[in-house]
């Protein structure tokens, strides 16, 4: 589902609650209004906006680590493919086959995030990087080493490639990850009650209702950010891949 659409949907389920909480101020019994019974109210919402805070400030939290690392993942990525297509420059003439397949798959993969889907439609294709990986490994062990220092670096290079294989699994899992939509609806009730509790006891005005619709937009962009940042390869938030772009550029030179 659109973050747009689910920031609306708590903008509307919080502002309603608002003026739900207005519609009853001037329905409740006159006892009801008394300042034990406000006391008690006040409490118990002070309560649910401490839960809603410390959840809300958690899952802000959460997502922006998980942001940063697949941003680092991506980064990390360039930096593999910059140094693996070094380590195939100096096995030498034996390599370029290898050191032109690299190349030939970085640009199918950079070629293919650009298009609609982003970098999510590269991350959805893990088993054809796969394959172009199997043989890129073929190619670079069936280099014949003239000494231990092309020995040395006919092994950094498998590594790197397994290093890259491993990130850009991670990284394909990462993608499917999303947030617990159990969680996000208890969060938006919790919210909900809370700004019920808010226009309970307060006077209809437009103080308040203002209040009211600024206190509803930061809630719901607060729930935008983290939908946003738990989909880094979509959205308005995609990470960037001017790293591996740049890489690209560099290879073969």
């Amino acid at each position: 589902m659109s973050s747009v659409i689910v920031a609306i949907a708590v903008f509307a389920s919080a502002f309603g609650g608002g003026l739900a909480g207005l519609y009853l101020h001037g329905r409740l019994p006159s006892h009801h209004r008394e300042v034990e019974s406000k006391d008690v109210v006040k409490l118990v919402m002070g309560l649910v906006a401490t839960v809603a805070a410390l959840v809300l400030g958690l899952l802000i939290s959460s997502a922006h680590r998980a942001y940063e690392e697949q941003q680092a993942e991506v980064q990390q990525i360039a930096v593999h493919l910059f140094q693996l297509d070094r380590a195939l420059e100096r096995l030498g003439p034996d390599a370029r086959e290898s050191r032109a397949l690299l190349h030939a798959i970085v640009k199918a993969e950079v070629d293919r995030a650009s298009e609609t889907g982003g970098i999510q439609r590269s991350i959805d294709a893990p088993m054809e990087a796969q394959r172009a990986a199997a043989l890129l490994f073929e190619r670079i062990t069936a280099v014949k080493p003239a000494d231990d220092a092309q020995r040395f670096v006919q092994a950094r290079a498998v590594q790197l490639l397994g290093m890259l294989g491993d990130t850009r699994l991670l990284l394909s899992e990462q993608a499917r990850a999303a947030i617990s939509w159990p969680f996000l609806v208890v969060l938006v009730f919790w919210l909900a009650m809370l700004f019920v509790g808010f226009g309970l006891f307060a006077k209809r005005n437009a103080t308040v209702v203002a209040a009211l619709v600024l206190g509803a937009l930061s809630v719901s962009g607060a729930i935008f950010l983290i939908l946003e940042m738990n989909r880094p390869y979509t959205g308005m938030m995609q990470i960037s891949i001017e790293p591996i772009r740049f890489v690209l550029s560099r290879m073969g030179q």
